[in-house]
């Protein structure tokens, strides 16, 4: 009758002595999104997800980070970049401007400020990824007016072009929301994932499931 007892004393030892398993450290990958590429650093977040111990870390400064999404080519690209989608940049007007479809001669002279003086002109940052698409298609380095105003990103410019009726502006299709219209596409253009060096590792593994 003793080894009942004397086989519970094992098992209760042997148990006692086990060390629990320490969770893995957590793998950081720094990422920077400019505003206009928001909707693809929301499914970067989302392939994040599904990767074990994968933490992304969002930062203020394009230059330290692994992943940099952008709407465009940048002037100067001299690291690997990815393609993982495509964006379209249109001219938006609120549904009740006087404004109709328009030609590239017309968006041209309309953001030089020859157009209908009561339409108001929305533009971006020089700095802007989304600007420098609108620049290098339409304005081809010529000077916009300098009555247009300026918004700080496509939210703001969404925002101004659902609720003033006499704004036009520049938005991406992906921020095309609201009681608005667009009369002119300026260009369709690739939605990058800029790295410092060639793609490796988890972050090999984050911009393949951005490609999908």
């Amino acid at each position: 009758m003793r080894y009942p007892a004397i086989l519970l004393l094992c098992v209760f030892a042997l148990s006692s002595c086990t060390t629990p398993a320490k969770p893995s450290t957590p793998e950081i990958v720094s990422v920077y999104s400019t505003s206009a590429a928001q909707p693809w650093l929301t499914e970067l977040y989302d392939c994040a997800a599904q990767q074990t111990n994968v933490v992304l870390s969002r930062m203020d400064d394009s230059t330290s980070a692994e992943i940099v999404l952008r709407i465009g080519e940048p002037e100067h690209l001299s690291t690997p970049a990815y393609q993982i989608a495509t964006e379209e940049i249109l001219i938006v007007t609120h549904r009740q401007s006087p404004i109709q479809n328009l030609n590239l001669e017309g968006v041209r002279a309309l953001f030089m400020g020859l157009g209908d003086p009561s339409v108001q002109v929305w533009i971006y940052a020089s700095e802007e990824d989304v600007f420098r698409v609108f620049d290098h298609f339409v304005m081809e380095g010529i000077s916009v007016t300098s009555s247009a105003r300026v918004a700080v990103n496509p939210q703001q410019m969404s925002d101004t072009l659902v609720n003033e009726s006499n704004a036009v502006g520049i938005l991406p299709r992906h921020w095309k929301v609201g009681d608005v219209r667009d009369v002119f596409s300026v260009a369709t253009v690739p939605v990058l994932a800029i790295t410092k060096t060639e793609a490796q590792g988890v972050v090999k593994e984050l911009l393949a499931c951005l490609q999908k």
